[in-house]
C-alpha cells in the first residue's frame, strides 16, 4: 500500500494514487446484508455520503433482452414474431447502431431458428448475441452458429453462492473463472452477468473477480463483458448512498478498482422499487457505457428498464436522437397490441393510450389554444401520437371536432369540421350532461360509444375503435 504509484489522471489532470488491489475475502458464513434487507421489514436505505465523480463515458448504447429476460414472464414469442420486432429493433436504433445488441436464447429449435432468421437479415445492428448455460457444449454451439459473444451467469452475492450454490466464495469464483477460460478458448467473447449484484459484498468478491476477468481478457486478447445486474431492485441512485445499493458507486468500483473499461459495462435493471429507468440513467452518467432494456419493460416480475424510456434518456443526456426513429416505438405498441394481443396500460408513458391526452377541462381548454401547454415535446412528430384532449363542458364544437380528428388521425379532406351536423348533434348532447349537473369530462370510450352510434346516421366513416 504504500508503494502505490502517483500518476496523471488525463480526465481531469489531478495526480491519483494507483488504486490499492482488493483481494478475495472468503468468508465462512455468508454476509446477507440483513442490516440493509431484514426479510422481515421494509429494506433499509443507508447513507456514508462518500460521493463518487460523474464519469461519462465517450459512447454510450443500449441493448435488447426482449426474447430473453422479456420472453422469461410471458408466453413465448414465436419465430415469426421475433423477427418482427427485431426489424423493428433495427429501425428504431438508426444507421449508427444506439441499440447496439439484442440477446437470444438458443435452449430448443424454435430459438436457434429465429436467430437464424434475424441473422438472415444481415444487420451490423442490433449485433445478435445469445445466453446460454454455462457449458463446454454450448460455447461450441454459439461459436458453430456463428455468434461472436455470449452471456454467463456469475451471480456474486452470498444469497447466491452459499445458499443456491453451495458454495464458498472462492469455489464459486474459481468455477466461474474456470467457466469463462472455457468460453474464451471457443474464441467466443464472454458476457459476465453478475447477479444479485446489489446485495453482493462489492469490495471482498465483485472486484477481485472482475479484476480477475479482466486479467484474462488480457491473455486471450478477447473483451470480457461485465454486466451489473439489480435483479431484486434494490438499486438507489441517491448521492452518498451506502454500498452495495449504490447504482454510481458500483460502477466506480467496476470502473476504478477494478479496471473494467465503460465500453465493456453495462447495467441491467429491474423495476422493483420502481427506480429501473433512473438507476440506468444512472448508471450511464457514472461510467457504464450500456444500459440493457427490454420492450415496454417486459421482464420478471415487475419488469426490466423499458427500452422506449431509455431512447428518450439518451436523447436528453446527449441532446439528439443520433439517427433513431421514435416513430417506430409507437408502430411497436401498434403491433404488440393488434398481433401478440399484449395490453400497454394507458398510462404508460410514450406508449399507453393515455399518455399525451389531457383531462382536466382547464387544461384542455389551454392545450387546443397552445399545445405546448400541456404536451412533453412533440409527440405527433416523435410518436406519431398528436396530443388529445378530454370534451368538458367548455369544449364547444371546436373541441369536439379537435378530438375527433386527433383521435382518429384524419388528414386533410377527411378532417371534421366544427359545423358538421354530427358534431353539432354530439354538442347538443353534451351540453344536456352538463346542463343535468354533470362535472367530470367525457371520456374517450363515451366519445367513441357516442360516434359510433351517429356516424352511420351522418354518412361519417370511421373506424369503430383505435384501440
Amino acid at each position: 500500500m504504500t508503494n502505490r504509484r502517483v500518476f496523471k489522471n488525463l480526465r481531469n489532470n489531478l495526480l491519483f494514487l494507483e488504486e490499492p488491489i482488493y483481494e478475495l475475502v472468503d468468508v465462512k458464513e455468508p454476509n446477507v446484508f440483513h442490516n440493509l434487507f431484514p426479510y422481515s421489514e421494509v429494506p433499509k436505505i443507508a447513507f456514508n455520503d462518500r460521493i463518487v465523480p460523474h464519469n461519462f463515458p465517450d459512447d454510450i448504447w443500449i441493448t435488447d433482452t426482449t426474447f430473453r429476460d422479456g420472453q422469461q414472464s410471458r408466453a413465448p414469442y414465436t419465430t415469426e414474431q421475433i423477427v418482427t420486432i427485431f426489424d423493428y429493433l433495427h429501425r428504431l436504433g438508426g444507421p449508427n447502431g444506439i441499440i447496439r445488441a439484442s440477446e437470444f436464447f438458443l435452449y430448443s429449435k424454435k430459438d436457434r431458428d429465429a436467430v437464424y432468421k434475424c441473422m438472415e437479415r444481415g444487420y451490423e445492428f442490433p449485433e445478435i448475441t445469445s445466453w446460454i448455460r454455462a457449458s463446454k457444449k454450448d460455447f461450441e454451439l454459439v461459436k458453430e452458429i456463428g455468434l461472436k459473444e455470449t452471456g454467463i451467469l456469475v451471480s456474486c452475492s452470498d444469497y447466491h453462492i452459499f445458499y443456491k450454490m453451495k458454495m464458498t466464495r472462492a469455489q464459486a469464483m474459481e468455477h466461474y473463472l474456470n467457466v469463462v477460460r472455457e468460453c474464451l478458448e471457443t474464441g467466443v467473447a464472454p458476457r459476465c452477468h453478475l447477479e444479485d449484484i446489489t446485495r453482493a459484498d462489492i469490495h471482498g468478491f465483485v472486484i477481485p473477480f472482475c479484476s480477475a476477468l479482466m486479467r484474462l481478457s488480457d491473455e486471450y486478447g478477447i473483451p470480457v463483458k461485465i454486466r451489473a445486474c439489480d435483479t431484486l431492485g434494490y438499486g438507489v441512485n441517491f448521492n452518498g448512498a451506502e454500498m452495495p445499493r449504490s447504482v454510481q458507486g458500483i460502477i466506480y468500483c467496476l470502473n476504478v478498482h477494478a479496471g473494467v473499461p465503460s465500453e465493456l459495462l453495462e447495467w441491467h435493471g429491474h423495476n422493483d422499487f420502481y427506480k429501473a429507468v433512473t438507476n440506468s440513467t444512472t448508471a450511464w452518467l457514472y461510467g457504464a457505457s450500456g444500459v440493457n432494456c427490454s420492450l415496454f419493460g417486459i421482464g420478471e416480475r415487475t419488469g426490466n428498464t423499458p427500452l422506449e424510456a431509455m431512447v428518450f434518456e439518451y436523447a436528453q443526456l446527449m441532446g439528439d436522437l443520433n439517427g433513431m426513429d421514435t416513430t417506430v416505438i409507437t408502430e411497436l405498441a401498434d403491433y404488440y397490441k393488434k398481433e401478440i394481443g399484449y395490453k400497454i396500460p394507458h398510462r404508460t408513458p410514450f406508449v399507453g393510450k393515455n399518455f399525451n391526452v389531457t383531462r382536466a377541462g382547464i387544461h384542455a381548454d389551454g392545450l387546443m389554444k397552445n399545445e405546448e401547454i400541456y404536451n412533453i415535446f412533440d409527440t405527433e412528430k416523435f410518436l406519431k401520437r398528436p396530443p388529445l384532449v378530454s370534451i368538458s363542458a367548455t369544449s364547444g364544437a371546436a373541441g369536439i371536432a379537435h378530438w375527433i380528428n386527433k383521435f382518429y388521425r384524419l388528414e386533410a379532406d377527411a378532417l371534421i369540421a366544427k359545423n358538421h351536423p354530427m358534431v353539432v348533434y354530439m354538442k347538443e348532447k353534451i351540453d344536456e350532461e352538463y346542463e343535468s349537473g354533470r362535472v367530470t369530462v367525457i371520456t374517450d370510450e363515451e366519445m367513441i360509444s357516442l360516434i359510433n352510434s351517429l356516424k352511420g346516421q351522418y354518412g361519417v366513416d370511421l373506424p369503430d375503435s383505435m384501440d
